[in-house]
């Protein structure tokens, strides 16, 4: 049995698949090397609330990554349902606002079971570069070089500002902002890192990738892992190969 008290970082693997079925294979093949999962959104809305309970049956923690971003009122019940079903972790868009990120908190304290569910605030997803955010944003080019306006680094560390002022348990950001976030706030936000890959890997879709030890040496306290790990030839060498790297 793997033991995965000692692990600098707490891996969660990424359930990016149509089917509870697949889901559940995924967590069958990694056994005990991975108890934490992440369902996001091509699995919740294909099976719905019931995916995050078929996964808490296996003795799994659920990362449930909805990245809510609507009026405050409905993401307050989102939450609170979320938290009601068992997530253990649920994203909200910072982009949202204070109202929208305190309203998310309110939810994830009102569950009727008691369940402890923590607010996880999105910053800028891995996908984007500056030039895409600047383009996203609005914030314009300067200079004949048209260089991007919008800084990634200080974009993410004005929305930590704001996430920890809401009251937000954490953030999500790329492990290339990570260690500027806990110099400014510490232990205050509990970093979520995805878009990790090892040195060797594909970045895929990603823009802002790094490995599982360069992301826990800049303060994470979450990995996410998808495809390096699920679209490996061997998933459970790969998982033990993170494992061993987080250490």
């Amino acid at each position: 049995m793997a033991d995965l008290s000692g692990l600098r970082a707490v891996p969660i693997v990424a359930l990016d698949v149509p089917r509870v079925a697949d889901a559940r294979r995924i967590v069958s093949m990694l056994g005990d090397l991975c108890r934490f999962y992440k369902v996001g959104l091509e699995l919740f809305t294909a099976e719905g609330p019931a995916v995050v309970g078929a996964l808490r049956e296996t003795g799994c923690e659920v990362f449930l990554d909805l990245k809510l971003h609507d009026i405050p009122n409905t993401v307050r019940g989102a939450v609170r349902s979320a938290a009601r079903v068992g997530a253990r972790l649920v994203t909200v868009h910072a982009s949202g606002g204070r109202a929208m990120l305190e309203a998310a908190v309110e939810g994830a304290e009102e569950s009727a079971d008691g369940g402890r569910c923590e607010v996880l605030a999105v910053s800028v997803l891995t996908s984007l570069g500056a030039e895409e955010l600047a383009e996203a944003w609005g914030r314009g080019r300067e200079g004949s070089g048209g260089t991007a306006l919008t800084s990634v680094e200080g974009e993410v560390l004005r929305l930590a500002t704001l996430a920890r002022a809401s009251g937000a348990h954490g953030l999500v950001c790329s492990g290339s902002e990570a260690r500027a976030v806990r110099a400014a706030h510490g232990d205050a936000l509990a970093l979520l890192v995805p878009g990790i890959r090892f040195a060797e890997g594909s970045t895929h879709d990603q823009a802002r990738v790094v490995t599982p030890r360069a992301a826990v040496e800049a303060g994470a306290r979450y990995l996410v892992l998808g495809r390096a790990v699920t679209g490996a030839r061997d998933p459970a060498a790969a998982m033990r190969a993170v494992l061993d790297e987080i250490a």
